[in-house]
């Protein structure tokens, strides 16, 4: 008799994890080993169709509507946890919501928040939070749809893609717990844990970029056991090793309306709700190039693909000489199409340098040994407090980048001229202090292969494989 095939269910509640997870590869290797299940959002029917040939099992994530208690119980702990980890990220956004709370005209309620929040704001106190938030969704109001068809996929191992922004998919890891399942979860990005909220529910397991999101990790979450958080680096960064992907300048300056003979600098713009104005910055860094002699460098724009604002769309009409090619991400859940992951790998190859806002593409454009340069000053002639672009290079994810030399850093505009200057004239001045950084940040799981450490690692904790 054929013994029954281990289950493991892998939760893609946004866009970027079906990238990591499912576009990368890692589902198709899982795969080979074990039936497959997915619970994930469905952005379009392209992506369900991909989808639909990735899983053996595949169901379409709901909302569930929360009831009141449980949203106004994991409102008040993102405030308490905020106020717990007061990193310069989380006092920022205390300022800023003391900020809009005055503008809104709602200090009262916000005062309240606050004298509610403070008294459990220690690891003891948040930790006691936990437990009430954990009780009240898995006894109080657990999901009955969620307990049913977890009951029904009967996994091994349950591993949710993103561990934070991820309203949609706490049902499902709460039934996940109260079953009793073994769950892991992927720590998304390398700001999270100081930049963003609790992590709720609590895993059996945690992947981690690095290890100094490792130490963070164990030093902000008590209860998380040293042998239970695995580094594998990210897979967003894999696509990168992919070198059939990779364009000749000529093929790629033909899909985006480049000159291929003419240096290219790379603008990428980050989000709104920090780089508040930022369509003034880039005009200016636009009119400082338009003023630079033969060959001018051309000005690439890749906007932010999560911004669907439009704040950009009055620069891009009046302003011909910034190229801002189509970003191919479907607005659904935010999420990177396939023909985006080689289009984003080559405008990094074929860039000459990058411009860009304390964002994570430094370390990408290092990766390539591409000169980044960092804007640190504020939109000229904007009052745009309490946001400050120069705070942001002292929040404590951004801080190791500042202090490495591998970036040329403007604290004004005036600055930016010489350094693109200087950045093209010497594309390999701080090659060194780049290839020290990544090192340092990434150790040896920056190879393209972090994909199949995140595979294998489910495998062996759904208990197919042993160390």
């Amino acid at each position: 008799m054929n013994e029954k095939k281990l289950t493991i269910l892998l939760v893609l509640g946004r866009g970027e994890t079906i990238r990591n997870f499912v576009l990368s590869g890692m589902a198709a290797y899982l795969r080979q080993y074990v039936s497959l299940a997915a619970i994930a959002v469905f952005p379009n029917d392209e992506i369900r169709e991909i989808l639909e040939n990735e899983f053996d099992e595949l169901y379409e994530l709901k909302n569930i509507k929360r009831n009141r208690i449980s949203g106004y119980l994991h409102d008040w702990i993102d405030i308490v946890h905020g106020r717990f980890l007061w990193s310069g990220v989380a006092q920022w956004r205390w300022k800023l919501r003391d900020h809009e709370a005055k503008e809104k005209g709602k200090t009262f309620k916000r005062s309240m928040q606050k004298i509610v929040a403070l008294p459990f704001a220690s690891a003891g106190g948040i930790e006691f939070l936990d437990k009430i938030e954990r009780i009240q969704n898995e006894t109080i109001s657990p999901s009955n749809y969620y307990l049913d068809l977890l009951k029904k996929i009967n996994p091994d191992h349950v591993f949710n893609g993103s561990h934070i922004h991820n309203k949609n998919t706490l049902p499902i890891m709460h039934a996940a717990n109260k079953l009793g399942l073994k769950t892991s979860t992927f720590l998304f990005s390398w700001d999270n844990l100081t930049s963003q909220g609790r992590i709720l529910p609590s895993y059996n397991k945690y992947i981690v970029w690095n290890e100094s999101i490792k130490k963070d990790l164990l030093s902000i979450y008590r209860k998380i056991k040293e042998e239970d958080v695995y580094i594998s680096g990210t897979p967003q960064f894999d696509f990168h090793f992919k070198k059939e992907n990779f364009w000749s300048r000529e093929i790629y300056c033909a899909k985006i309306g480049a000159d291929p003979h003419k240096p290219i600098i790379l603008y990428t713009t980050g989000m709104l709700n920090i780089q508040v104005g930022e369509e003034a910055v880039l005009e200016g860094i636009a009119d400082r190039i338009a003023e630079m002699p033969e060959p001018r460098p051309q000005l690439v724009v890749r906007v932010y693909p999560k911004d669907t604002t439009g704040r950009f769309d009055l620069v891009k009409a009046r302003r011909p000489d910034i190229i801002f090619p189509k970003i191919p991400w479907e607005k659904n859940y935010l999420t990177p199409m396939p023909e985006d992951l080689v289009l984003w790998t080559n405008m990094l190859i074929h860039c000459e340098m990058g411009i860009n806002v304390a964002s994570t593409v430094s370390l990408e454009l290092c990766m390539f040994s591409k000169p980044c340069l960092n804007v640190a000053y504020n939109p000229p002639g904007l009052n745009i407090y309490p946001k400050d672009y120069p705070s942001v290079y002292q929040w404590e994810h951004y801080v190791p980048l500042t202090n490495s030399g591998a970036l040329y850093i403007a604290y004004s505009e005036a600055e930016i001229v010489e350094m693109i200057k200087d950045a093209l004239a010497h594309p390999l001045k701080y090659e060194v202090q780049q290839k020290q950084l990544i090192e340092k940040f990434f150790g040896d799981k920056l190879d393209g292969k972090s994909y199949l450490r995140i595979a294998d690692k489910l495998l062996e904790w759904a208990g197919l494989r042993k160390n």
